[in-house]
């Protein structure tokens, strides 16, 4: 296998502390895809490696931040309310 095609395995750091992650060379497009090992549903892509570092962080803090809130909206903590929408004829 050449080196190119080698997944890379690496931490990423976001506000909440360090993820381990899975780099997988994206041969279409070009790029990487990313994914978390410890974060459900965190799967992101960049065209380098920075950035596919960049856009999981940011996946990582996105899924974080929703379970905080569903938590919180489940245990009555804190009220979502939805804007209502006016229908267009």
């Amino acid at each position: 296998m050449s080196k190119k095609g080698r997944k890379k395995e690496a931490l990423v750091h976001t506000k909440y502390g360090s993820f381990p992650c899975v780099f997988e060379p994206e041969l279409d497009m070009s790029g990487y895809v990313v994914t978390s090992t410890a974060v459900q549903g965190a799967v992101s892509w960049g065209k380098n490696l920075a950035e596919a570092k960049k856009m999981v962080a940011e996946a990582i803090e996105g899924i974080i931040e929703v379970r905080v809130i569903t938590k919180a909206a489940e245990e009555g903590e804190v009220r979502i309310t939805r804007p209502r929408m006016k229908v267009l004829a």
